[in-house]
């Protein structure tokens, strides 16, 4: 069974940075095209980066150039660098596949505020 464990989020303020981990475990992580997403409050949950099993990485248009998402293939693991946070990156985020999500893990709160 594929799970997701979402790691590394918090308060910070704006301009600062988090560093966002995601354990996966239940599928063979290397082979899929995986992605962060994010869900603020009274919103859509929208999918903020990917990143493919060769390490091509995309980005929404709102984080790109804040943003670097990356992967360890031997870790099972993924992680997002987030620079210049701002109030409106504040929501709950999620790691998941890009083509036929799984079933979603807790996720991991991110709230920029001063």
């Amino acid at each position: 069974q594929v799970q997701f464990v979402e790691a590394g989020g918090g308060l910070v303020q704006p301009g600062g940075s988090l560093r966002l981990s995601c354990v996966v475990s239940g599928i063979t992580f290397r082979v899929y095209h995986m992605g962060w997403y994010r869900q603020a409050p009274e919103k859509q949950r929208e999918l903020v980066a990917s990143i493919t099993g060769g390490h091509t990485t995309t980005y929404a248009d709102s984080v790109k150039g804040r943003f670097t998402i990356s992967r360890d293939n031997a870790k099972n693991s993924m992680y997002l660098q987030m620079n210049s946070l701002k109030p409106e990156d504040t929501a709950v985020y999620y790691c998941n596949k890009v083509n036929g999500p799984a079933p979603w893990g807790q996720g991991t709160q991110v709230t920029v505020s001063s």
